[in-house]
């Protein structure tokens, strides 16, 4: 995958090497384009309304709307964005962040090492801090994404792969019962009543609803790849007690470029100040540098 870990999450230096072999192996490429499939009967209609191109660099894992200091606008993250001071640490994947409604920034972050997820939290002042969560004994490595409730109190993260579940956590920085020098537990989980396949982010549109991209290549779970899902919650997560989580897939993500090939959904933003929803998708081969795209969307 160029210029961006692959489905199984490469590390930097590997996605680097992958952008050289697309770039001199491009004329061989002959994976036919992803054809798009009947959207998933749903009540809730999303409907693209724009895009903009998708910097492969900074913006090709992730997005946040940050409403808190005012003027804080849209932020991403990529390949590019991740600081020096921890990739040398091992830290070599940053995902799909989040922002919560009183201004905590949080960028999810992987190793292939350390046996832990990190958490880089900016807090609404401006200061950064670090807060890591050690793997629990058949926890998969990989740290997509994360979603902060409304109440900014809990936060979710999910796993690589098909799962059934996702795991809550303190929300490190807003919630008062996190430290940078503790180990940042998990508190509770969501229980989906469906399957969902390399989801690479979700975020909160309501105290119970969330609605997440999937990079699912295969199509068998919905009957549609690349699909944007709403999971209904059977109550606030509250860190502690289990939830409940009720899947649909509302449609598939629009698969458009002038290259053929594979494409990748990444993260994904709700902003509540405009009901703007807004996904990336990265697109094939070298096209992942000239047409990846941020789709936007609203409700209708």
């Amino acid at each position: 995958m160029p210029l961006r870990p692959a489905r199984r999450r490469r590390t930097t230096a590997g996605a680097v090497r992958a952008t050289g072999a697309v770039l001199f192996a491009l004329a061989a490429a002959t994976v036919t384009t992803l054809s798009a499939a009947p959207p998933a009967a749903a009540a809730d209609t999303w409907t693209e309304v724009g895009s903009d191109r998708a910097d492969p660099l900074t913006e090709s894992q992730g997005l946040a709307s940050v409403e808190v200091p005012a003027g804080s606008g849209n932020r991403y993250t990529g390949i590019g964005t991740i600081p020096l001071s921890l990739s040398v640490r091992g830290w070599n994947h940053v995902g799909d962040p989040d922002a919560s409604y009183d201004g905590y920034y949080v960028e999810p972050y992987q190793s292939d090492s350390n046996n832990a997820k990190l958490y880089r939290v900016q807090a609404p002042g401006g200061a950064w801090s670090e807060y890591v969560h050690a793997l629990a004994p058949g926890e998969a490595l990989n740290n997509s994404w994360d979603a902060i409730t409304p109440d900014s109190q809990w936060m979710l993260s999910g796993e690589w792969g098909t799962m059934t579940r996702f795991l809550v956590f303190p929300t490190p920085g807003a919630n008062p019962a996190t430290s940078p020098s503790a180990n940042l537990p998990q508190v509770s989980t969501v229980r989906l009543d469906h399957a969902v396949r390399d989801v690479q982010g979700c975020d909160f549109t309501g105290p119970t609803t969330l609605l997440c991209s999937s990079d699912d290549p295969a199509g068998t779970l919905f009957g549609i790849t690349k699909p944007l899902l709403r999971i209904d919650l059977s109550a606030a997560p509250n860190g502690t007690s289990d939830v409940t989580g009720h899947v649909t897939a509302l449609r598939q993500l629009p698969l458009r470029s002038s290259c053929s090939g594979t494409f990748e959904a990444e993260g994904i933003d709700y902003d509540r100040r405009s009901g703007t929803l807004r996904v990336i998708v990265v697109s094939p081969g070298f096209c992942v540098l000239t047409d990846s795209k941020t789709y936007r969307f609203t409700r209708s």
